[in-house]
């Protein structure tokens, strides 16, 4: 009787080891780029807006109505620059809506001032602005509210209806109609915002519940 034989040993090749792939780290973008130096560049030029608006003469009108529009195409370029080079940061989406407030601030507290303007509209518009702003540092910690598609309306029409008043001789009719339109949508969208901060909360309260 025969014995088997082992099969001869064969060495086999070690299992070859890949290196790992490298984990995709999210780009970090710093809060000192240009969408934002322009965002507090506007904040600065505010006041001298407000100086010329108060000095007499249609030169120094003509002069503040550069100024302003000047600040305010600001806020459309830094918004496109943010968007277009990924520039969007929480400071940005704080500070951006806090510029604009400034700037149209100004110019409707300084327009009731000179009697240009009621102070009753003046009023509505400053207490939705600033009942917004505290609306944002409310629920900061469930997240930011950034600003919307019909906030960006609402500015672009405030705009519109400011520099009508800034402008000598424009008549009453035009003004008012679009003031209105500016009180309308600014009402509008406060109450967007209020129900978008309620969603929020309600959100993270569903999220730490898990």
């Amino acid at each position: 009787m025969t014995e088997r034989s082992e099969p001869p040993f064969v060495p086999q090749p070690a299992p070859s080891v890949s290196a790992p792939s490298p984990v995709p780290t999210a780009r970090r973008v710093s809060t000192w780029n240009i969408a934002n130096a322009l965002t507090i560049g506007r904040l600065v030029i505010v006041p001298v807006f407000t100086v010329f608006l108060f000095l007499e003469g249609p030169t120094w009108r003509l002069a503040a109505l550069g100024v302003f529009l000047l600040a305010s195409f600001t806020d459309q370029l830094d918004g496109w620059l943010a968007r277009k080079y990924a520039l969007i940061t929480d400071f940005g989406k704080i500070a951006d809506p806090i510029a604009d407030k400034a700037l149209i601030g100004a110019g409707l507290v300084s327009l009731s001032f000179l009697g240009e303007l009621p102070w009753w509209v003046t009023g509505v518009i400053l207490a939705r602005e600033a009942g917004v702003t505290l609306l944002r540092f409310l629920v900061i910690r469930h997240g930011v509210i950034p600003a919307s598609y019909g906030g960006k309306v609402k500015t672009v029409l405030q705009i519109a209806a400011i520099a009508l008043y800034i402008v000598p001789g424009v008549p009453a009719p035009v003004r008012w109609a679009a003031i209105g339109l500016a009180l309308a949508v600014t009402v509008g969208t406060g109450l967007d915002y209020v129900v978008r901060a309620i969603r929020l909360r309600q959100v993270a309260a569903r999220a730490r519940g898990r």
